[in-house]
């Protein structure tokens, strides 16, 4: 089973990518990183996705009130030249992380980074 920097050096292997973070939104603070940080600072970066996490997971509208399921897997914003992707991690215990990756618009593909950053989620969740 891989862990938390094994899971970030696989993140990091994502066409495009700039930077990931795995993020505890209790506090705001970054538990791993890799690459680079928005403006050079994965802390600020960790901080300011914080309260995006935060906005979206005590929003009920986000919510799916049959499934039981948390407000949302994942989120995404788009800026000029980066999209910022946040995927929540699941966990049996009462943990609150999600990665945050970066990534170049010119070279991503947003659906496959998508979907590659839910599966290393995925498996870090077994760690």
């Amino acid at each position: 089973m891989p862990g938390i920097e094994e899971c970030l050096a696989e993140a990091m292997g994502i066409t495009g990518a700039l930077g990931v973070s795995l993020v505890d939104w209790t506090n705001g603070l970054a538990i791993g990183t890799a690459g680079q940080g928005p403006d050079g600072d994965h802390e600020v970066g960790a901080a300011d996705a914080t309260e995006l996490a935060r906005a979206v997971t005590q929003t009920p509208s986000f919510a799916d009130p049959d499934s039981g399921a948390p407000p949302a897997e994942d989120v995404i914003v788009t800026s000029a030249g980066n999209y910022h992707l946040i995927r929540f991690v699941p966990a049996a215990f009462d943990a609150n992380v999600f990665l945050y990756l970066r990534l170049d618009r010119d070279h991503a593909n947003l659906a496959m980074a998508r979907l590659r950053l839910a599966a290393i989620a995925d498996r870090l969740v077994l760690t």
